[in-house]
C-alpha cells in the first residue's frame, strides 16, 4: 500500500483551515470544605459577590463570602456529590431564573426548573434574582385598590396595587388562607399572581395548588416552592427568584401580586448558612445584615410611574410569631419595612371568628387611598364601632345594668363582628361587600338576632342579584354608591320579605297558648 503525498497535504490543509487559535481561559479553584449546603474554595481570587460557580459534578453554587484567602459558596442543589479537592470554576454570570408568560400555571423550584411533571419550559428570557429596587422618581403613589374579596380586610385594612402588606400571626391562625383567598379573588382582575412557598411541606403545597386549580386560579398564577428537605440556600433564594419573575411582568406594564409564605423560614435558612459560613452572629444569632436581606426584597414591590409603563408589584409577606409576640426581632424588622400589617389573633381564631383579624393592631398605612369611594363611605365608622365594642364588652361581663346607648353599641358591635366573618375560599365581590356594610351601618341589622346575620347577608345577596343587579353594576363600574336613596330603598324592600328565626321564648309562649 503506497501513501500519496497529495492526499497527506490535502488532509493537512483541511485541518489548518478548521483550526482556531482562540485561547479559552477559565479561572478555577479547589474546594477546601463542603457540608450542610455550603462550600469553601481556594484560588478564585477574582470571583464576584453573587456570581455563579460550577462544580465538577454539574451543580451550581453562588458566591456569598469574599475573604482574604478563599470564598464562601452556597450550593444550589445536591451537595453530597461534592468532595474536598474537587475543582470549581467561575462562570462569569450572576444567578438568573427564567421569566415570561410561559411560567404561568407552572410549579417551579427556586432555580426556575419545573417540578410539576408537565415538561420543560420553553423560554429564553432570564432575569437576575438580585435587582436594584426602583428609585423614588421611578415610582408613583399607591391609589388603585387590590380587592382581596375578604370583607374585614377590604373594609378595615385596604390594600393597594404596589403596596407591601404584612400578614402576621401565630401558626395555624389562617395566614396562608388569606393569601390563597386573595389570589383566588384576582380572577378576571388582570392580575398575575406568584405564590412563593418557603419551607412548606410538599403535601401542603400540593393541596394549595389543587385549591388554586379548583377555582381556576392557576390560569394566572406561578408557584415557586422550596421544601424543608432542600438545602438552606434554596430556601434563602426562593423569594428573590419569585421577585425576579414578577419584575418581568411589572416592567412590561402589568400588575403582579406576590406572596412570600413565609419570610420567617427564609430568615432561619439565612441564619443557618451564615453561621456555617462563620459570619459573626448578632441578635438571636441572626447575621447583622438580616434587615437588609428583607428590605432589599420587599422594596422591589412598587407602583411604577406612567413613564415606565405604570405596572405594579404588590407584596404580601407572611411572618409567623411565637405566642403573639410582634416585638420579636424578625417581626419588628418586617413591620418597619412594610406599609401595614394584618395581625391574626389566635384567641379570635379559636373562638370561631374567621378571619381572625385583630382590628386594633392591624393597620394599612395607605388607608383610604386604596379604597373605592363607596367602601370609604360605608366602612368609615367600622373600626370605631369594633374598638368601642371590645372596650364595652369587658364591662358588660360584670352583669351591671347598661344604659340604652351602651346596649346599642354592644348590639351593633356584635353584629359587626358577625358580618365580618367569612368562610374559607368564599370571596365576596366588592359591590356585595359595600351592600352588606351599608345595611350594617344604616341599622338594618340592629333588630336581628346575631344568629340570623349571616343568613340575612346571603339572602340579601341573592335578592340583589335577582332584583337589583343594576345597583351592583353601578358600584362596580363607578366605585360610588348609587344616587339618591335607591340602595336604602332596595334593602328596606328586602327587609319586609326576610323571615327572622323565632326566638326561644316566643316559641315557648306559642306552645303554651
Amino acid at each position: 500500500m503506497s501513501i500519496k503525498a497529495e492526499e497527506i497535504s490535502a488532509l493537512i490543509k483541511q485541518q489548518l483551515e478548521s483550526y482556531q487559535d482562540e485561547i479559552s481561559v477559565e479561572e478555577t479553584g479547589t474546594v477546601t470544605y463542603v457540608g450542610d449546603g455550603v462550600a469553601r474554595a481556594h484560588g478564585l481570587n477574582n470571583a464576584l459577590q453573587g456570581e455563579l460557580l460550577l462544580f465538577d459534578n454539574g451543580v451550581y453554587g453562588m458566591v456569598q463570602n469574599l475573604e482574604a484567602s478563599d470564598v464562601g459558596i452556597v450550593i444550589l442543589g445536591d451537595f453530597t456529590g461534592i468532595t474536598e479537592g474537587d475543582t470549581v470554576k467561575r462562570t462569569g454570570r450572576i444567578m438568573e431564573v427564567p421569566v415570561g408568560e410561559q411560567l404561568i400555571g407552572r410549579v417551579l423550584n427556586p432555580l426556575g426548573q419545573p417540578i410539576d411533571g408537565k415538561g420543560d419550559i420553553s423560554t429564553d428570557k432570564t432575569r437576575p434574582i438580585e435587582h436594584k429596587a426602583p428609585g423614588v422618581m421611578d415610582r408613583q403613589g399607591v391609589s388603585e385598590p387590590l380587592q382581596t374579596g375578604i370583607k374585614a380586610i377590604d373594609a378595615l385594612v385596604p390594600i393597594g396595587r404596589g403596596q407591601r402588606e404584612l400578614t402576621i400571626g401565630d401558626r395555624k391562625t389562617g395566614k396562608s388562607s388569606i393569601a390563597i383567598d386573595t389570589i383566588i379573588n384576582q380572577k378576571g382582575q388582570d392580575m398575575i399572581c406568584i405564590y412563593v412557598a418557603i419551607g412548606q411541606k410538599a403535601s401542603t403545597v400540593r393541596a394549595q395548588v389543587a385549591t388554586l386549580e379548583q377555582y381556576g386560579a392557576m390560569d394566572y398564577t406561578i408557584v415557586v416552592t422550596a421544601s424543608p428537605s432542600e438545602p438552606a440556600p434554596m430556601l434563602y433564594v426562593a423569594p428573590y427568584a419569585g421577585a425576579a419573575m414578577g419584575e418581568e411582568f411589572m416592567n412590561n406594564g402589568k400588575h403582579v401580586l406576590i406572596v412570600y409564605d413565609d419570610l420567617t423560614k427564609q430568615a432561619d435558612a439565612y441564619r443557618e448558612l451564615s453561621l456555617i459560613l462563620r459570619r459573626a452572629p448578632g441578635r438571636e444569632a441572626y447575621p447583622g445584615d438580616i434587615f437588609y436581606t428583607h428590605s432589599r426584597l420587599l422594596e422591589r414591590a412598587a407602583k411604577l410611574s406612567d413613564k415606565l409603563g405604570g405596572g405594579s408589584m404588590t407584596a404580601l409577606p407572611v411572618i409567623e410569631t411565637k405566642a403573639g409576640d410582634v416585638s420579636a426581632y424578625i417581626p419588628t424588622n418586617v413591620i418597619s419595612i412594610t406599609d401595614g400589617q394584618i395581625f391574626l389573633n389566635s384567641d379570635s381564631f379559636y373562638s370561631g371568628i374567621r378571619p381572625a383579624m385583630d382590628a386594633g393592631t392591624s393597620v394599612s398605612r395607605v388607608g383610604g387611598d386604596a379604597q373605592i369611594k363607596a367602601m370609604k363611605k360605608v366602612a368609615g365608622t367600622l373600626r370605631l364601632d369594633l374598638s368601642a365594642y371590645r372596650e364595652l364588652e369587658s364591662f358588660a361581663q360584670f352583669g351591671s345594668d347598661l344604659d340604652a346607648a351602651t346596649k346599642a353599641r354592644l348590639d351593633r358591635g356584635a353584629r359587626t363582628v358577625e358580618v365580618l366573618k367569612q368562610g374559607l375560599h368564599e370571596s365576596v365581590p366588592v359591590a356585595k361587600e359595600v351592600i352588606i356594610l351599608f345595611a350594617l351601618t344604616h341599622g338594618h341589622l340592629d333588630k336581628l338576632e346575631v344568629a340570623d346575620v349571616l343568613r340575612y347577608q346571603n339572602e340579601l345577596f341573592d335578592y340583589m342579584d335577582a332584583s337589583h343587579q343594576d345597583l351592583e353594576d353601578t358600584i362596580t363600574t363607578t366605585g360610588n354608591l348609587p344616587e339618591g336613596n335607591s340602595l336604602e330603598d332596595a334593602i328596606a324592600e328586602f327587609d319586609t320579605t326576610f323571615q327572622p328565626t323565632a326566638k326561644a321564648d316566643d316559641t315557648a309562649a306559642n306552645s303554651a297558648d
